[in-house]
């Protein structure tokens, strides 16, 4: 599966694309929309958003979308901006027939990193070592989107299921528990 990460910002936005084979996890590409530097209009930065993911839909044809969700910004009109964001973002994928996820930062983090109190620089590390990324992005918001992809994936391989007993959870994973 081909999943497409987006973390929303009307200013900046980072996309990543990653793939799940066999639960490994690779890159496919990553970046980010600087929409602030195109256009000083937020109707235009939403276009620049809309039409870049849109063209990063078509090139790397993923098969699902996963979106960092809104929970804290510093005034109402940040948030508004921020929700425009995710929106443009949100639309590019469902006119492309794609599901969209979405998950939370501290999902996110506790996916990725085992803290949902981690910080970015954390998260990169974590994202940077498991795709195998030897550059340093120079966004956060690029390992963002990662991020989100990353956890996305390991959502969607995890069984919906909870095992009712540590016998269950055995027989459920075996690939988790060590016989050493």
């Amino acid at each position: 599966m081909r999943i497409l990460g987006i973390d929303p910002g009307s200013i900046v936005c980072g996309y990543g694309v990653v793939e799940t084979i066999n639960k490994k996890i690779t890159l496919i590409e990553y970046g980010v929309v600087e929409a602030k530097k195109q256009h000083s209009e937020l109707p235009r930065r939403l276009e620049a958003i809309f039409n870049r993911i849109g063209s990063v839909i078509d090139r790397s044809l993923p098969d699902e979308t996963a979106i960092e969700s809104v929970f804290f910004a510093k005034n109402a009109q940040s948030l508004a901006k921020l929700s425009h964001a995710r929106a443009a973002g949100m639309l590019a994928a469902t006119l492309k027939q794609l599901p969209v996820n979405e998950y939370s930062a501290k999902e996110v983090k506790r996916a990725v990193t085992g803290n949902g109190n981690a910080s970015k620089e954390q998260v990169q590390f974590m994202v940077k070592t498991m795709l195998g990324i030897e550059e340093t992005p120079d966004f956060f918001d690029a390992t963002d989107a990662l991020a989100v992809a990353i956890c996305h994936a390991l959502k969607s391989n995890t069984p919906r299921s909870r095992a009712k007993s540590w016998k269950q959870f055995v027989e459920q994973n075996p690939d988790k528990i060590s016989r050493k």
